[in-house]
């Protein structure tokens, strides 16, 4: 009987990012709240945003519609990590980054949490910045997904390549 298996990984769908971005624009600049306030939110490279308003509850005001922009697109808050308003001249700016990928320390977390609460007979291998699970059973693997799925882990997972 042939091994199934599937990949444990921490993508963004860049194109729902980018959808979240464009809707929370468009309502920073429709929106009362913030008429006067100067706020935008942009792309600030590849994998950055960049939020500006006039003051500094503004700002973060601006912050929390982007939020609720990535929860109604399916996205976890988990993959856009973000600071704290700084002033920048007469502005205050603020930078996110979407977090791609899995770290080497959250991977042997994830690893070692399979190895120790997972079926038995499931194997699990770091490659790079994912998973691979491997098992004979698909039920282990679909026990080993809804354990991951219940865990309280500081990265967002996605499951891929289920075969």
């Amino acid at each position: 009987m042939a091994e199934s298996s599937f990949d444990i990984v921490s993508k963004a769908d860049r194109q729902e990012v980018d959808n979240a971005l464009n809707q929370a624009a468009k309502e920073l600049g429709q929106c009362f709240d913030f008429r006067g306030t100067d706020a935008a939110i942009a792309w600030a490279g590849e994998e950055s945003v960049t939020i500006s308003a006039s003051t500094e509850e503004r700002c973060k005001a601006a912050i929390d519609v982007f939020k609720e922009k990535l929860i109604k697109r399916g996205l976890s808050l988990k993959s856009f990590t973000i600071g704290d308003p700084a002033p920048s001249g007469k502005t205050y700016k603020v930078t996110g980054t979407l977090v791609q990928g899995i770290s080497s320390e959250n991977a042997k977390k994830i690893a070692k949490l399979i190895r120790d609460e997972g079926p038995k007979a499931v194997k699990s291998q770091i490659q790079g910045d994912q998973l691979r699970v491997t098992g004979k059973s698909r039920d282990d693997l679909q026990a080993v997904i809804a354990l991951l799925k219940n865990a309280d882990l500081d990265v967002a997972l996605q499951f891929t390549n289920y075969r």
